[in-house]
């Protein structure tokens, strides 16, 4: 390995394409279903049923309840925002590129040779949205690479483009 290289890294930049910005509301309505939703849900049954029947509880009840309702609240407004921040996709001429995640964040390319399927998914909160994702399926271990919160149209799209790009580059999957 050359000298320079051990003195500088060479680093990966981020895939130029974003997720359609209806994504943010898509994470945000998972987010209430799960986890914000039920966590404000038995924090919000405790109080009350802690007023009704036990109002000796609240002084010690209280922090818990601080804990389920801002812990809901703030993966509420910060997931939804900080995820459309990092989720972004590329398609080149020899590889698909992904970054994902929120917390945990994750950066995948994939060689066009070899990917196996390319499948749109839309679940029933994303087609409520006009959303998509598309999994492109290879054989690694490290299981398929996800490109989510896109239009349904791009999604289509995009899945056609990486399909047919890998059926000309020659590899494993081919």
């Amino acid at each position: 390995m050359p000298a320079d290289h051990q003195h500088h890294p060479l680093r990966l930049r981020q895939p130029r394409h974003k997720p359609d910005p209806r994504a943010r509301r898509w994470w945000t309505v998972q987010a209430l279903v799960l986890p914000s939703g039920p966590m404000l849900l038995v924090a919000a049954s405790l109080f009350v049923l802690s007023l009704l029947f036990f109002p000796g509880a609240l002084p010690w009840l209280g922090p818990l309840l601080a804990v389920l309702t801002v812990g809901a609240l703030g993966y509420l407004l910060v997931m939804p925002r900080w995820r459309y921040r990092v989720h972004a996709w590329e398609l080149g001429e020899h590889a698909v590129y992904a970054a994902s995640g929120w917390f945990w964040q994750k950066r995948r390319i994939t060689p066009l040779s070899r990917v196996q399927t390319v499948d749109t998914v839309r679940g029933p909160i994303q087609q409520a949205f006009g959303l998509a994702t598309v999994t492109v399926t290879t054989a690694s271990s490290a299981g398929s690479v996800k490109i989510a919160g896109l239009s349904a149209a791009d999604a289509e799209t995009l899945a056609r483009r990486i399909s047919d790009a890998a059926q000309l580059v020659p590899g494993d999957a081919a």
